[in-house]
Parts: structure tokens; C-alpha cells; sequence
């Protein structure tokens, strides 16, 4: 019976179209990531050492990810070769050593909204790297082409409206909230900090970010497994984060569990931001190509907004209206934008003898094609 459950659920999901299970996907990992901003900055202000938070976040990724990996993708992962480990170094040390370390350090002088919109830029350099490696093709004399570029823009636009200008108040959460979560309200506190060195970390981070989502399409090509990728990109950063850690936090202490809280802290960046949530970014990298996920990244603001009003009290105003009406523009705009390149690609297919030739790159430069065009 439950052999059959399994199966009925699977027939049920491999029933939903490809670009549907795509954007499900990118929407779920927004709030898992929301979430995760929140948790981050509770560490912090608990006293939770930012080079031993990694390393305990990257121990449990690695340890819900190793087991799937092995099993699931044992007949079809390539031989490791010295090629291979070299890569997956490089990989996890932009993807992971740097990325989560700029982002701890950025976040530890900002505040969670702010350190999320920040992330916005995550989709314009994105769109640069790739353009510039020639894995996503931009042609400014159609409309597909113009319409990535401009919705990017509008993205980026919004988040920064929402960041820079906060405008009259539209709505404000009941006193009560306030007066019930001291605790909760003084996450997103970041006075006495350096705001602008703040900002520098973040950006470090998003150039990671986007650097870590392009270099890992070329990757996935000539290594095909996607939790073992995600594995070894893992296993790399944690001996990375390892020998930082032990040269440069020397108290024992900062290596011991406090709390229930900081356990739960560690927990959810383990599981929820790096296990789960890099398994299904890098199926969607594959399957949808890096800018296709990059340009989902205006959703966590929304969504850290809407968290950062529910559990910290903070109120609506203007700018964020007018940031979310933007986002919300730009993202139609991109994947519309996407629509239409595949139509094109579609009605301009190659000959057969051609086709074998392009067939690795589709996925990359044609994401929204049906699921027959998908790469070996």
C-alpha cells in the first residue's frame, strides 16, 4: 500500500508540466530562504561564532545530501577525475566559502530585509556573467532579448525603492505584536555597525552568488549528477570553512551549543538553506538555466518583508509598495522575455545533423522548452 502511494504521488507529479514544477520549485526555495535571513541574524545576535556557523551548516548539508547522492546517482555518476575534484574546489570555494562568508559578515552589520534586498543584484550580475561566458544569448533586436534586460532592471529597480525610500505609512501591525515579541524585535537591529563595510561584505556576497550559479552550468554538462555536485561543492566547502575556522577561532567555547535556539538556528541553515535548498537550485540551474533562477530572487524580498511584518512588527510603507509593484513587473518581464526566446529557438530549429551537435546547450540557452528538449 505504500508502495502505492509512492507511486501514485510520483505519476502526479511527473504529470505537471516541466516549467510549472520549475517555478513551484524557485517559489519554495525564496521561502526557505526568507526564513533563513530571519534565523541568521538570531545566531548572530546570540553570539554564535560566524566562521563555526558554516562549518556546522555545511556538516549537516553534507550529511542529508551524501546519502541521496550516492544511491540515487550511482549507475550514471562519472568517475571522479583530478579534472572533476579541481572544479568542485572552485566551485565551493565561490559558492560556499565565500559566499556564505561574505553573507554572515554583510548580514552582521545590516539587518535581514536589508541584506535581502541587496540580494537583488544576485539577477543582473547573473545576466552579465552569463552573457558575457556566452551561456545565455541576448539578442537586443528582439523583443525576448529586450524584455530580459528591461524586467532585470526593474527588478533591481524595486528592490532598491524598497531599500532607499520608505515613503508614508500604509499599514502597521497591531500594538500588541510589538509589546509581545521583544525578543523577536531586536533581529533586524543593526545600530552601533558599520553599514557601509556592511554593504561592501553583501555585495562580495552576490558577486559569489552570481559567479557560483553561472560557473555551475558548464559543470553539470560534463557531470551530470546534481546532488553530486551538490555533495562534493559541499564537502569542499566544509574542509575550506574547517581550516579558516580552526586558524582563526581558537575558544573552545564558540564551538559549543548554548541553546536550543542556536541548535535550531544551525539546524534550519543546515537543513532547510543548504541541504535542501541547494539540491532543488541546482536541479532548477540545470533544468531552467542560471538566469532563469537568478531573476526569482526579487520574490525573497516580498517575502522577508512580509516575515519581517508578522514576526518582527514592522510596518508597510510606500516605497515597499511601489518596490513590490516593480518586482513583481520585472519578473513577468523576464520570464516572458524567456517565453518568447524559446518560441523563437522553437520556430528556428536546427537541422538533425546540427542538432547533435548543439544538443548540450539547449537547456542553457533555450530553458523553457518542453521537456523533449531537455539535456543528456
Amino acid at each position: 500500500m505504500a508502495d502505492c502511494g509512492v507511486s501514485s504521488s510520483k505519476r502526479m507529479w511527473c504529470s505537471i508540466p516541466e516549467k510549472f514544477q520549475l517555478h513551484g520549485a524557485m517559489l519554495a526555495l525564496q521561502f526557505g530562504y526568507a526564513g533563513f535571513h530571519v534565523v541568521s541574524r538570531a545566531a548572530l545576535n546570540m553570539g554564535v561564532s560566524k566562521l563555526v556557523f558554516p562549518v556546522y551548516r555545511n556538516i549537516i548539508a553534507l550529511l542529508l545530501l551524501l546519502p541521496f547522492a550516492y544511491f540515487l546517482e550511482k549507475s550514471k555518476r562519472p568517475a571522479m577525475t583530478m579534472s572533476f575534484m579541481v572544479q568542485f574546489f572552485f566551485l565551493a570555494l565561490v559558492g560556499i566559502t565565500a559566499n556564505q562568508g561574505f553573507y554572515l559578515l554583510g548580514l552582521d552589520h545590516t539587518s535581514p530585509t536589508f541584506a535581502s534586498a541587496v540580494q537583488n543584484s544576485v539577477p543582473a550580475l547573473t545576466f552579465l556573467m552569463a552573457a558575457l561566458l556566452r551561456i545565455e544569448k541576448v539578442r537586443l533586436d528582439r523583443k525576448d532579448g529586450i524584455a530580459k534586460v528591461v524586467g532585470t532592471a526593474c527588478c533591481v529597480a524595486g528592490a532598491t525603492i524598497i531599500t532607499l525610500y520608505q515613503g508614508p505609512v500604509i499599514y502597521s501591525p497591531a500594538k500588541e505584536l510589538h509589546d509581545s515579541t521583544p525578543m523577536l524585535l531586536s533581529l533586524g537591529d543593526a545600530s552601533g555597525k558599520n553599514w557601509t563595510l556592511g554593504c561592501i561584505f553583501l555585495i562580495g556576497h552576490c558577486l559569489s552568488w552570481s559567479g557560483w550559479l553561472v560557473l555551475q552550468a558548464p559543470v553539470l554538462k560534463k557531470y551530470p549528477a546534481r546532488l553530486s555536485v551538490t555533495s562534493y561543492t559541499c564537502f569542499f566547502g566544509l574542509i575550506q570553512f574547517v581550516i579558516i575556522a580552526a586558524i582563526f577561532e581558537r575558544d573552545f567555547e564558540a564551538w559549543k551549543f548554548h541553546s536550543g535556539v542556536e541548535l535550531f538556528t544551525i539546524m534550519y541553515a543546515g537543513v532547510v538553506a543548504s541541504g535542501i535548498a541547494f539540491a532543488v537550485q541546482i536541479w532548477c540551474i540545470d533544468r531552467g538555466g542560471p538566469v532563469f533562477v537568478a531573476v526569482y530572487q526579487p520574490v525573497q524580498t516580498l517575502v522577508v518583508a512580509i516575515m519581517a511584518s508578522i514576526a518582527l512588527g514592522e510596518q508597510f510603507y510606500l516605497g515597499g509598495i511601489l518596490g513590490a509593484v516593480l518586482i513583481i513587473a520585472g519578473l513577468y518581464q523576464v520570464l516572458w522575455g524567456k517565453s518568447e526566446e524559446a518560441k523563437f529557438a522553437k520556430a528556428a530549429l536546427p537541422s538533425t545533423a546540427e542538432q547533435g551537435n548543439n544538443r548540450t546547450s539547449k537547456s542553457l540557452t533555450q530553458p523553457l522548452l518542453p521537456p523533449s528538449s531537455e539535456n543528456v
